[in-house]
Parts: structure tokens; sequence; C-alpha cells
């Protein structure tokens, strides 16, 4: 059994949720604010952050990278096909390409800026940051986040899935991402035909189903979010 340390609007937690689930392990959740760093988190994790998963009494997995790396050495050549992880080493540095660009750079210039501005501030107190959203911040991450859609894009017109022809963790780092902005309506649809017809068949994957549930307190998601054909 795993115990998972995590937010349900953070973008890497939703990725190891997603990739627990595709691989048919059950975890027992424990709910953190980021914003606060606990510290029954900060004993398993001195950075603070989230994701961090253990599985029964082994050491806390710390950041999606590892634990995406443990997952896929302990369950990965379980599921055969399944395995969410290319045998070869060039479709495995892909993969791990778009996983990083995923949660590190379109989370850094886009993601992150919507989700803290418009869902974390909302909980956070004065004296954490919180308070009234960053239109500044806001604004950019609504420029950036039309580069990555072209790029994203680009990527599922000219293959099956993200990183090539099988699906792989790439797909759902970027899943998690782009459902926390979709959450929010803040992701443009109508300019990307292609990346709309990849998270459809995203959506209708079982391990999203409860995900795409989850409420903000006080803020509806948007029309398209549970919505599979959108």
């Amino acid at each position: 059994m795993f115990t998972l340390y995590h937010h349900p609007f953070s973008p890497s937690s939703r990725f190891v949720r997603l990739i627990i689930a595709e691989y048919g392990a059950d975890f027992h959740e424990v709910l953190v604010n980021p914003w606060e760093r606990p510290q029954k988190l900060l004993m398993l994790n001195a950075a603070g952050t989230i994701p961090v998963l253990i599985e029964n009494d082994g050491p806390a997995l710390c950041g999606a990278g590892p634990i995406l790396e443990y997952l896929d050495e302990t369950r990965g050549y379980a599921v055969a096909d399944r395995r969410l992880m290319p045998d070869h080493p060039e479709a495995r540095a892909e993969t791990r390409r778009l996983v990083e660009w995923s949660l590190g750079k379109f989370d850094f210039e886009v993601v992150g800026h919507l989700v803290r501005e418009r869902i974390y501030k909302q909980a956070m107190p004065r004296s954490a940051g919180g308070g009234e959203p960053d239109s500044s911040a806001l604004r950019v991450a609504r420029a950036n986040i039309h580069h990555h859609m072209k790029y994203f894009g680009y990527l599922v017109a000219s293959r099956r899935w993200l990183a090539g022809d099988r699906l792989s963790f790439a797909d759902f780092a970027l899943a998690a991402e782009l459902s926390c902005a979709d959450y929010l309506g803040e992701v443009p649809w109508a300019n990307e035909d292609n990346v709309k017809s990849w998270y459809a068949r995203m959506k209708s994957r079982p391990s999203m189903r409860p995900m795409l549930s989850e409420k903000v307190l006080g803020m509806p998601a948007s029309p398209t979010y549970a919505d599979l054909d959108f």
C-alpha cells in the first residue's frame, strides 16, 4: 500500500495519482497545502515539496521524477504492454524529456502561475501570500500557453501519442498539467484541435475519472472540464 502526500490541484501530484492508477496500485492519501510546509512533511522531505510517496515502511520518494522511476522499476515490467516507459533507449529519453517539459517548463511558465494565483491564493492566509490574484502573473501565463499548445499540437499531429507510438508517462504528465488549467477554463482549445483530440482520449481513461469530479470550494469547474465530448 502506498501513502501519497499531495494536493488535489498540484499538477505533479496529479501526475503521480494517474500513474499509480494506471499501474493498478492503491494508495492512502494525505492532503497537504503546499504553502504550509507542515512539520510532518518536512520530516519526510526536507525541501517541503509535494508529491511524496511512501510504500509500506519504505523510504520517502520525493518528487514526480523519482516517483516515476520507482513505479516503473517496481511495477512497469509486471504490466507488460501497459508499461508507461518505452523499451528503446531513445524512446525512453524522449519520454523523460517531455515529462520534464510538462512538469517543469510548462508548469513554470504557465500552469504553476494559474494554479497559484487562482486556486492556492484563495486558501492561503495573507501572511503566506494569499489574497487577490496577481494580474501580471496571469497575463504572462495566458500569453505563454499559446506557444506550448502549438508545440504540443505539432507533436501529437505527427505521432500516435505525445512521445511516440505508445502511451507513456509523457502523456500523463501533460494531461495532469492541462487538467488543472482546464478546470479554470484557461486552455485555448479552439486554437489547437490536435491537442484537444489527444486530450479527449486521455480524459476517457478510467484513471482520470476521479480527478475530473474534484472541485475547488466556491469555484465551479469550466464547462469543458469533465465533458468527454468537448
